[in-house]
Formats: C-alpha cells, sequence, structure tokens
C-alpha cells in the first residue's frame, strides 16, 4: 500500500511540474514593449534578427519545436515589422497600445541635470548600452522569478512626467518594499556591471544568456561584483532609494534583443507574492 501511494504521490508531482514548465513558456504580446514568439522550422540553422540584433533562440523540449524569441522596443512603430529567419522574413504585425500616464515629484536635479551631470549620464548610457547589446551564449531558457516580495508600485510601459515634464516610458516594474529587504537574482546569470548610475542609483546588471539582460537598481547595498555566477534566487541587494526615486523600492528592467519588455511576459509566475522568492 505504501509504495503503491509512493508511486501515486511521484506522478501527481512529475505531472505538476510539467504543469509548471508548459505554463512558464514565454508570452506572445505584439504590442511596442512585448513580445514576438515563433516557431523554427525542424531544420533551422541560421541566424533570426529583428532591429539588427540577434535573437534568443529556445528548445522546450525534445518533442516540441525550436521557438525564437523577439523583444519589441516600447518604441516600435504599430504595423508591419520585419523579423529575418536566416534567409526567410516573417513580418509581425505590432498592435497600438495605450500605456496610461505617472505623474512624479523629483529633485530638480533628476528633471534637468547640468553640463557636469549631462556627461556623467551619457557616459552611464553608453555603458549600458553595450550591456544591453551584448550576445552570449546560455543554456535552455529558464522562466523568471520574482527578484523581489513586495507591492508593484510602478507598472510596465507607464507614461511618464517627473515634475510636470514628460519623460522616457518606464521601462520596467517598480516593487515596493522596506529599505534593506533582499532582492534575489530572476534567473542563472553573470553579473556584467555594477555601479552608482545618476538616475539609476546603485544598480546591478545581469546577463543570462543570449541577448536576455536584468537591470535592478535604486539599491541601497551591492551584495555581488562583476564576473559573479548567479542562479535563480541568490541575493544581489537590498532595496533602497537611490538615483531618481521618490521611496524605497526595486525598479527591475528587463532587456531582450536591446528591446525592454514586460517583465511579465517571461515569469513563472504572476504574482509578485511567489514562494519561489526570498522573502524579507
Amino acid at each position: 500500500m505504501t509504495l503503491t501511494i509512493l508511486r501515486i504521490a511521484l506522478t501527481t508531482l512529475l505531472c505538476q511540474t510539467f504543469l509548471v514548465q508548459a505554463s512558464a513558456l514565454p508570452q506572445q504580446q505584439l504590442i511596442p514593449g512585448g513580445l514576438a514568439v515563433l516557431e523554427l522550422p525542424a531544420n533551422f540553422s541560421g541566424e533570426a534578427r529583428f532591429n539588427n540584433q540577434p535573437l534568443m533562440i529556445i528548445r522546450p523540449g525534445p518533442q516540441q519545436p525550436a521557438l525564437v524569441l523577439a523583444g519589441i522596443p516600447l518604441s516600435q512603430k504599430p504595423g508591419p515589422a520585419t523579423v529575418q529567419l536566416g534567409d526567410q522574413t516573417h513580418t509581425l504585425n505590432i498592435q497600438p497600445h495605450a500605456y496610461p500616464e505617472q505623474r512624479l515629484t523629483v529633485q530638480k536635479k533628476h528633471v534637468n541635470p547640468d553640463p557636469q551631470q549631462l556627461a556623467r549620464i551619457r557616459g552611464e548610457m553608453q555603458r549600458m548600452l553595450q550591456v544591453y547589446k551584448s550576445f552570449s551564449p546560455a543554456p535552455d531558457f529558464q522562466a523568471m522569478i520574482w527578484p523581489l516580495h513586495g507591492r508593484e508600485s510602478s507598472a510596465f510601459g507607464l507614461r511618464r512626467f517627473f515634475n510636470g515634464e514628460e519623460r522616457n516610458p518606464h521601462s520596467g516594474l517598480d516593487i515596493a518594499a522596506p529599505t534593506g529587504t533582499p532582492i534575489v537574482a530572476p534567473a542563472p546569470g553573470t553579473v556584467v556591471l555594477t555601479g552608482d548610475f545618476f538616475f539609476n542609483g546603485n544598480s546591478v546588471f545581469i546577463d543570462h544568456g543570449q541577448g536576455l539582460i536584468s537591470m535592478l537598481c535604486h539599491l541601497h547595498s551591492i551584495d555581488v561584483k562583476e564576473g559573479s555566477e548567479l542562479q535563480a534566487g541568490d541575493v544581489i541587494g537590498t532595496v533602497g532609494a537611490t538615483g531618481r526615486a521618490t521611496g524605497p523600492h526595486l525598479h527591475w528592467t528587463v532587456s531582450l534583443n536591446n528591446a525592454r519588455i514586460d517583465p511579465r511576459l517571461l515569469l513563472a509566475t504572476d504574482q509578485p507574492h511567489s514562494p519561489a522568492v526570498a522573502q524579507p
């Protein structure tokens, strides 16, 4: 009897694991800031590109077709867009999407920087862009976990106004939590850049491979170094309010093929209170 019960329990666990893995595949959303998910033919051996950037290719399982993932920039105009698949092309039909507005009050220097600050900002942007454009090998795709347990305070894609002046759309998710709350890596990867940036404050950039990058910023402390190899759930720092921030929170940007996309499209679960994430 005990052996039979054990077998039933094991079978149930395996079924649950399969369902989680199946539901954790990336979600297609053909809007600016979204994601295209395309099947590749069985004999595909070339390179996939979008907006002149190489694309991530994943293989969900031995009996399933390979998929190519194309991040769609927030700046992408609605209408047809071409993905290059080897010597063939595929046309995406990007749909218009109206993101809501958000109005914030911050320090004046973070809205109208002086010339010295502008020079610093330009240098930091070049360093970040180099990371976002990078493309390195990666193991099989793993759905991401939430890097922080907390309240989502600002959604992805918001049209942002600082002190009444419009600025770039919100390119990530904001999760509010008390200062000092641990933040974890959302997926395996390598720390490729850390530092104190003018707008982002204390920041950690993680390369998850094949053009997939996480940027986690406004940290109070950074607990990893450039070159650190991480697994999902490893602590990388703590919540703070450094840089252009109105209070303690984590800003999490996900970039794929140099396009900032909604992190929810790559998450294993849509709930920020997932038990997979370290609790404060």
